[in-house]
Formats: structure tokens, C-alpha cells, sequence
């Protein structure tokens, strides 16, 4: 997803009643889960972008 950073990616889980996303950064170490939501809508919720950037930013300054 570049609209969160680069190697950020979204994975898509269809389950009966909705389709979960999960978004996730991959790291030369480690697959950080950055946000797990219910898509309820076409486009990413700005508020789970902006939670997702900042979690990118404090996992890179660690």
C-alpha cells in the first residue's frame, strides 16, 4: 500500500458475513501487522491509514 509507506501490503480475507483486511510491513527481520479491520467500504478509512503510518513510523525508530 504506498499510500502507507513502501513494502506495506494489504491482505484480503473474505469470511462469511464481511471481508477482513489486514495490513502488514514486510522488514528484512519481520512481518510487522501494522491494522486488522472489517472492510465495510471500497475505499481504506483515512483514520486506519493515519493509524497505520504512525505505527510504521514507531516500529522504524526502534
Amino acid at each position: 500500500m504506498p499510500s502507507i509507506g513502501r513494502s506495506c501490503h494489504e491482505l484480503r480475507i473474505p469470511d462469511e458475513n464481511r471481508t477482513w483486511r489486514i495490513v502488514y510491513f514486510l522488514d528484512t527481520v519481520a512481518i510487522v501487522i501494522l491494522e486488522v479491520f472489517a472492510k465495510t467500504t471500497n475505499q481504506t478509512p483515512q483514520a486506519t491509514i493515519d493509524v497505520c503510518k504512525a505505527r510504521l513510523k514507531h516500529y522504524k525508530s526502534i
